[in-house]
């Protein structure tokens, strides 16, 4: 009965916690989401348009700039980019505001049912950052599964951008090549860059802007040399082929890596996940023997010390496993 009431007492903790900031966080009648976006919308373009050079698409983004009317939630998950930016990067067509409700919802799932099953109530909470934690992994191997996917596309494009080049192209006639021609996501990034071009975006700040939006370290090599060249000058074609040279030998250097560390990923996988497993079984084999470790003081600091050296194992074996190339 003790461990419900602290449940329920951290739950409460919780939703004052989530009051106390969408209170603070969300503005004011001052300023409305549409004024908001009207001046992002503004201060993205350096010169304005004509009103005879209207184009469909821009006509068209800007009636889903100001239909979009969402609640005080959208606009308090807003406020922190690295959801909106997860979410945008592994190309997931939810809101953060639903994101976060459906981890919430997970959370409470698992409290519910560690109370209903025979489990101890104490774990409740830990069992509900379990299940809250599997949407949040899915959309980290969302992300990762799709910017190494267009890691891997990347240097294909270079060069076919350096071939449209050389065959008398211009740049932006290239990007949008690329767009036609490769599949998503690289294509998908780069109809983006070359749609804000159309819409009177410059060429090096359209490229700054797919830099950003992908975090992938060749990304910013080609961004920079794209930004230099136009201010220097040189042969950009020759700089393309050299730097989709560089990204596929970094990639067969990372699938070496990769083969040579197998073992070591599978032995860090294998330890990690023995001892809840063994916990799970032994709940079910034993229980009484289990539950001495959170009825005996001694049982519970030896739990607490199992976690922490867990957490730091995993850190170990992730370290030694990772070699950046």
């Amino acid at each position: 009965m003790s461990g419900l009431i602290l449940i329920i007492a951290v739950g409460v903790s919780v939703a004052s916690f989530v009051a106390f900031t969408i209170h603070i966080m969300v503005p004011g009648g001052g300023t409305t989401r549409t004024e908001e976006r009207l001046q992002r919308l503004a201060e993205r373009q350096r010169q304005p348009f004509q009103s005879g050079d209207k184009d469909e698409s821009f006509v068209s983004l800007l009636k889903s700039e100001l239909t979009d009317q969402s609640g005080f939630l959208e606009r308090l998950f807003s406020k922190l980019p690295a959801l909106s930016d997860y979410l945008e990067q592994a190309d997931i067509n939810i809101r953060p505001a639903k994101f976060a409700f459906i981890c919430v919802a997970c959370f409470m799932a698992g409290i519910v049912v560690c109370i209903l099953s025979p489990a101890p109530v104490l774990l409740a909470p830990l069992v509900g950052l379990i299940l809250a934690g599997i949407p949040v992994g899915w959309l980290a191997l969302k992300r990762k599964k799709r910017l190494a996917h267009f890691g891997t596309q990347l240097p294909g494009a270079l060069e076919l951008l350096s071939r449209s080049l050389r065959a008398g192209h211009s740049l932006n006639a290239g990007f949008g090549l690329i767009a036609s021609e490769t599949d998503a996501p690289l294509a998908g990034e780069f109809g983006r860059a070359f749609e804000e071009q159309n819409l009177g975006i410059p060429l090096d700040e359209a490229i700054e802007n797919m830099a950003k939006r992908v975090p992938n370290m060749d990304v910013r090599f080609f961004a920079t040399a794209v930004v230099l060249q136009r201010q220097t000058g040189g042969d950009l074609a020759e700089i393309l082929d050299k730097i989709s040279r560089l990204i596929r030998e970094r990639l067969q250097i990372l699938g070496q890596i990769q083969a040579l560390t197998g073992e070591g990923r599978m032995s860090g996988a294998v330890l990690l996940a023995l001892p809840p497993v063994l916990f799970v079984v032994m709940l079910k084999l034993n229980y009484q023997y289990v539950m001495t470790l959170f009825q005996d003081p001694i049982g519970r600091y030896m739990l607490f010390g199992g976690l922490v050296t867990q957490v730091i194992g995993a850190l170990v074996i992730k370290k030694i496993i990772t070699i950046k190339v």
